[in-house]
């Protein structure tokens, strides 16, 4: 997004929302037990519990629901009108958790053989973005993107009309692949002017340890070994894909000025993931770096000051406890994420929120951040990584093998312990670790 230092993709009305509003710039997803990383995501979004106990939670999540303990559940049953349109990714009925439902989504738009493996440079693409032939997002005739927005855009007319306060989740597939927008849009990004990222790779060393290698869905999108050029394509159609986005989310954000209901609305905007798209040699959301874990999170709303930042590192699932302090709501006990209202009230302010983020991938990876410093593990290599963010924020040097950094790597394995107990997380790492540390002091 521009407003975060994006110089090549255009988001004038994220960059409005930014402006309106407080910034979370490190907000980070916790982790996935499944290669979809939406499906834990909103799992946990929805439950407000922690990455592995919302694991255990998704065979009671019909009970979960009719006991009033999922996050639209709160709203309805303190008299909010509930409404929902778009990607949903939950093993919950969505009729059932909402008053008004529209177009419930899959978690991807359908994709097709002919886009992945692509492009080859000086060979003839299969795929277009703008082709309707191709489905996805064009299924039904209009653009997901943009029937999302209209169905927003209804909810809103029908809000006003009464005198219920309302809560609205209104999910966009975009930016996931395919990534389908169109022509007008692609046409604004010229691919051989987009830059290529600085940690760009042929090949990352530990694809196939880390769970990320050749049969890996998303990173089937584009070919082995990476090119440059397949990059600049693949950024091409992301930025286009998540511009078009924006001007929907232009359109809503109008039918709430123009039916007078921004000075009393709370926005809150964020997503599931980042995307690789050729950092690190990877092009998924299914890694540890920064890229892919860190997620943007705006809120804009009654009292708070407009255009400020805050760097504290928060989880985006905050927004559910958020979101019932400022409806009145109690936040129940089983909650396990943290309400922003602190940070929102003094952004600038040191806050020691969590102390530490954890991140996790199925048993292939593990992470924990502290300060400035990350540690990654690789059980299956064994391997570890250390960087130093404020140094190093593109995640480019690792430190592991430097001897001096022994005493920080001890400690951050014993905070990724702790946060493993914390997080319901029953993966053996001890092993692991001495087995990456041996292998680092021998230069393996």
């Amino acid at each position: 997004m521009g407003a975060l230092g994006n110089r090549e993709v255009h988001t004038d009305h994220i960059d409005r929302l930014a402006r309106e509003g407080l910034t979370f710039t490190h907000a980070y997803n916790p982790g996935s037990w499944s290669g979809a990383v939406c499906v834990a995501s909103r799992t946990m979004l929805n439950t407000g519990r922690f990455l592995w106990h919302a694991q255990q939670l998704v065979p009671k999540l019909k009970q979960e629901q009719r006991a009033g303990r999922v996050w639209s559940e709160l709203f309805r049953r303190a008299g909010y009108r509930t409404y929902f349109t778009g990607k949903w990714h939950v093993r919950l009925d969505p009729d059932e958790a909402f008053d008004v439902v529209r177009h419930v989504r899959p978690g991807m738009p359908k994709q097709t053989e002919a886009g992945y493996n692509r492009p080859i440079e000086g060979q003839p693409d299969r795929w277009s973005p703008y082709d309707p032939k191709f489905g996805g997002f064009w299924a039904g005739g209009k653009h997901w993107s943009e029937v999302l927005a209209d169905d927003a855009v209804a909810f809103i007319d029908d809000a006003t009309r009464g005198d219920e306060p309302f809560f609205m989740y209104l999910a966009f597939n975009a930016s996931h692949d395919p990534r389908q927008s169109p022509r007008e849009y692609v046409e604004r990004y010229p691919a051989a002017k987009l830059s290529v990222p600085k940690s760009f790779l042929p090949l990352y060393p530990f694809k196939d340890a880390m769970g990320c290698g050749t049969k890996l869905r998303d990173e089937r999108l584009a070919p082995f070994p990476r090119t440059e050029y397949a990059v600049r394509v693949h950024r091409q159609e992301y930025y286009a894909l998540i511009d078009h986005m924006d001007d929907q989310i232009g359109r809503i954000l109008d039918a709430l000025r123009q039916n007078g209901l921004l000075r009393n609305t709370y926005i809150i905007f964020t997503a599931d993931h980042g995307l690789a798209v050729g950092e690190h040699g990877l092009m998924g959301k299914q890694n540890m770096f920064d890229h892919s874990v860190r997620v943007p999170l705006i809120i804009r709303g009654p009292g708070i000051t407009a255009g400020r930042r805050c760097s504290t590192p928060v989880y985006l699932q905050d927004v559910v406890p958020t979101s019932l302090d400022w409806a009145g709501i109690p936040v129940p006990e089983y909650v396990e994420f943290r309400s922003l209202k602190p940070l929102v009230d003094a952004p600038e302010a040191k806050h020691d929120h969590y102390g530490a983020i954890y991140g996790a991938y199925l048993e292939r990876q593990r992470m924990i951040t502290v300060g400035r410093y990350k540690l990654i593990i690789y059980p299956a290599e064994p391997k570890v990584l250390l960087f130093d963010l404020q140094r190093d924020p593109d995640e480019l040097h690792d430190l592991s093998g430097e001897a001096s950094r022994r005493p920080l790597l001890h400690r951050l394995f014993g905070e990724l312990k702790r946060w493993q107990k914390r997080m319901g997380d029953t993966l053996e790492l001890d092993a692991s670790f001495r087995s990456a540390l041996q292998a680092g002091a021998s230069g393996r």
